[in-house]
């Protein structure tokens, strides 16, 4: 019943979280600063951001339970990071401005 009266983004966030599970991934939402966290989601935006010293590509990754920006150090661009994309990322689960981050991610883009 209760998918019949969810909307779409709250059923669009159950398929993620269940992907998550079956992925074998752990859930944003319970990822600690410090820790290698194996993670997959959608990427809901991607934003080349110039810096004084190291141009930057940010990605944030929507799991369902939560985001975390995904950060390229010296990247302008990266073939298939774009917004709608799934992807899993391996990383050491970081803060940064009052957002939860992982400085350049290992990945692999899903089939699609």
């Amino acid at each position: 019943m209760q998918r019949l009266t969810a909307d779409d983004q709250t059923i669009d966030a159950q398929q993620l979280r269940a992907g998550t599970a079956s992925a074998g991934c752990e859930p944003v939402s319970s990822c600690r600063k410090g820790a290698v966290v194996t993670v997959t989601g959608r990427l809901k935006s991607v934003v080349y951001t110039p810096r004084e010293t190291v141009p930057t590509l940010e990605a944030e990754l929507f799991d369902g339970s939560g985001s975390v920006t995904l950060v390229w150090l010296g990247r302008r661009r990266i073939p298939g990071i774009e917004p709608g994309r799934t992807l899993t990322a391996r990383g050491r689960f970081a803060a940064f401005d009052g957002r939860q981050v992982i400085y350049n991610p290992w990945y692999e883009l899903a089939a699609g």
